[in-house]
């Protein structure tokens, strides 16, 4: 199972950890690196300084490549963007904004350009400015979200571009990386089994939600504003969807959600606020080390693709 994404990226099997703002810090990095895949550090919003430390925490603690992922609607964006190639950052996964200007300072560095994209269009443009690949994400997963579903976005994007497609939303064990690997893509980023790991900083309480999730609790806010965001329910997605029935302007909505995920993952606050998670979070049920995850999702890949050839076989026998 040595995809191309492989070899791009220099790491033993085709996994992605999701770039996750307060939750992808230097540790969950390392612990996904280390593990055989590429771990991601979030810039979010973070100051410049701050993502210095976290990528220098990061080469302290392993010699595996690891990446960044910038929000390129931050104010730190230009900042960060400069600090990548004077830390030889070997990989950058960029979301919120398209990296064009950044993309040829960051190639001559001889930096792996990986962007988020939610649709065949923005894809066919990141390979045309050079993108090394593309993170194609589904309306399944967590977070910022687009309208495509992973199931029909990824063969999309693998025909209409040249270069390694990464599926996105709706991953969560072997047999999701399988079937995105049978659409055609490269590999698979995930994020929410990441954020239950043991070595993910995120506060007890928002873990046992997700361990504790069924498949109809995650909910879609902000498709009035145009810009949609996918979380486990609690009080304030209630009160934030009342809110966008009533009419409510975005400026109005987007106090509800100021410093939400901060609250969630460090403080716990599991009621007021952002609770972030993929609509795989039904399927999660225990914490387990990065390598176990790693480990666990790699063989049930293996053992649903070869269970897939055997059955087939006679089904397409003449």
């Amino acid at each position: 199972m040595n995809h191309n994404i492989c070899d791009l990226l220099n790491i033993k099997y085709p996994i992605i950890q999701g770039g996750m703002a307060w939750v992808a810090e230097h540790r969950l990095a390392v612990a996904v690196s280390n593990a055989g895949g590429i771990g991601i550090i979030a810039a979010g919003n973070a100051d410049v300084s701050v993502v210095r430390e976290e990528i220098r925490k990061a080469k302290e603690m392993t010699d595996k490549p690891f990446g960044v992922n910038v929000m390129l609607i931050s104010p730190s964006a230009p900042e960060i963007a400069e600090l990548l190639i004077e830390e030889k950052v070997k990989v950058v996964t960029t979301g919120a904004g398209s990296p064009e200007k950044y993309m040829p300072k960051w190639k001559e560095a001889g930096i792996k350009v990986i962007p988020v994209i939610s649709s065949v269009a923005f894809a066919m443009r990141m390979e045309k400015y050079g993108a090394d690949g593309v993170i194609a994400e589904g309306y399944e997963a967590g977070g910022h979200i687009g309208e495509n579903t992973t199931m029909a976005l990824i063969p999309q994007v693998v025909d209409a571009v040249n270069i390694p497609v990464i599926a996105a939303g709706g991953i969560g064990d072997g047999r999701g990386l399988a079937a995105v690997l049978m659409l055609g893509a490269s590999g698979g980023q995930i994020g929410t089994r990441f954020l239950v790991a043991k070595e993910s900083i995120v506060h007890e309480s928002y873990k046992e939600r997700i361990l504790k999730a069924k498949d109809i609790d995650t909910v879609v806010t902000g498709r009035s504003t145009g810009h949609p965001v996918r979380g486990l329910r609690n009080s304030m997605t209630k009160k934030y969807l009342q809110m966008e029935k009533e009419g409510t302007t975005f400026e109005e909505l987007e106090l509800l959600t100021v410093g939400g995920l901060r609250n969630a993952v460090i403080d716990g606050d599991v009621k007021n606020g952002t609770l972030m998670a993929g609509q795989i979070a039904g399927l999660i049920s225990k914490e387990q080390s990065c390598k176990e995850i790693i480990n666990e999702i790699m063989e049930e890949a293996r053992q649903s693709i070869f269970e897939t050839r055997v059955s087939s076989a006679s089904i397409f026998e003449e």
